[in-house]
């Protein structure tokens, strides 16, 4: 089964996801510009939202994406009552973890995973004393089973002998853990290391593209002295910002949840929930301190789909959508209009037989979609087609 989330939402101006020169994303879409939103900057918004904060949080569900595992490693080594000298040495070997191999071949590799900080081949070793060489995704259920495994081998080994031992040799012994948490499970996780499992992604999250052609404008700032009683700029800057009307599109295959979380249909059915509320009530960070662009989205459609067929209706804006010069309909408006278009025309040449409800700030309509007046109703309308 596959839940599939589309939403509409425009951005007052904003720069929330910028490039490496400080300027908002964009991409080439239709032969023209658009505004867009990485998928890991709405994955991270998605996870570190309040509304999986408040699902998961107190239930110890949610993982933490560290390269600081040694001090996660300590404070567990501690709680078993290890002493500071046998602490000191385990924790003298954590850093190597990940390095021990080199990236596995393409053919090995699981096909979705959340995105992963390899070592390339010649890279040199740039990891600050005490942290790991690459992120290191993990579960909160992993920590104290890998203190105890690490304390174990250390003692297996002999305080003489553990300086020496290969890595590869320590981590094969470890055994890889699997993660008991929500977040992993829905954006998956690779590492290259054999301490820790691999997770295939369950959820998959497009980059939210512009329904309208880019327009980038430029802000020159000046800032003055309080101090100094000088007339003029004090400093002056710019920076780059848009205001535009995104598409964004995710999707959650239920199936390969509930492998990951292995078979816990109780906190699958609260995780994609808990999604449905992050997709529509998170916002990126970037630059919200200059711009504050916390703009809710104008409609959030669902659709609850038996076979695993992904379709995004984001080619419903391969010709950008356009207000009217009198701005009635508004881009907005213009943009429900074109998706309802193409979805009914997708729907009809596909045979896209899907439950769906919608809930919009506007009198919305899109082809046979049910509407809803609120979110809270839009996640009861999902709950109740959701396996049990």
């Amino acid at each position: 089964m596959l839940i599939q989330i589309h939403i509409l939402q425009n951005y007052a101006p904003a720069n929330l996801n910028r490039d490496d020169t400080g300027a908002p994303k964009d991409t080439m879409f239709g032969g023209l510009r658009r505004g867009r939103i990485s998928s890991q900057c709405l994955k991270r918004s998605i996870r570190k939202s309040t509304a999986f904060a408040a699902a998961f949080e107190e239930d110890g569900l949610l993982g933490t994406r560290t390269k600081r595992l040694p001090g996660l490693i300590r404070t567990e080594l501690e709680a078993v009552g290890a002493d500071a000298g046998t602490i000191q040495d385990i924790l003298a070997r954590v850093p190597e973890i990940g390095r021990e191999s080199k990236k596995r071949p393409a053919a090995e590799q699981p096909e979705e995973e959340e995105e992963t900080s390899e070592e390339k081949p010649g890279e040199e070793e740039t990891a600050a004393e005490g942290e790991t060489k690459q992120l290191i995704f993990i579960g909160r259920n992993e920590l104290r089973p890998l203190a105890e495994k690490l304390l174990a081998l250390y003692r297996e080994y002999g305080s003489k002998k553990w300086p020496k031992a290969k890595i590869s040799d320590i981590t094969k012994a470890l055994g890889g853990s699997l993660p008991r948490s929500v977040d992993i499970a829905m954006f998956g996780r690779m590492t290259t290391s054999e301490a820790f499992e691999d997770v295939r992604a369950a959820v998959q999250v497009a980059h939210a593209l512009s329904t309208n052609a880019l327009v980038e404008e430029f802000d020159y700032y000046t800032a003055v002295d309080d101090i100094s009683g000088e007339a003029g700029a004090g400093m002056i800057g710019d920076v780059e910002f848009n205001s535009s009307t995104y598409y964004k599109y995710l999707n959650v295959h239920w199936e390969q949840l509930l492998v990951n979380l292995p078979g816990d249909v109780a906190v699958a059915r609260r995780a994609v929930l808990a999604l449905l509320a992050a997709a529509a009530t998170a916002q990126p960070s970037g630059k919200q301190n200059s711009f504050a662009a916390q703009n809710l989205p104008d409609l959030v459609l669902v659709e609850v789909r038996e076979r695993n067929l992904p379709v995004s209706y984001a080619n419903a804006f391969i010709k950008p959508a356009r207000p009217a010069p009198s701005g009635d309909p508004s881009l907005m408006d213009a943009s429900v209009e074109k998706l309802a278009d193409y979805m009914a025309r997708v729907v009809k040449t596909y045979n896209l037989d899907d439950q769906r409800a919608l809930t919009a700030v506007h009198d919305y309509t899109l082809p046979g979609a049910q509407v809803v007046p609120s979110l809270a109703d839009l996640q009861n309308w999902l709950a109740a087609h959701l396996p049990e």
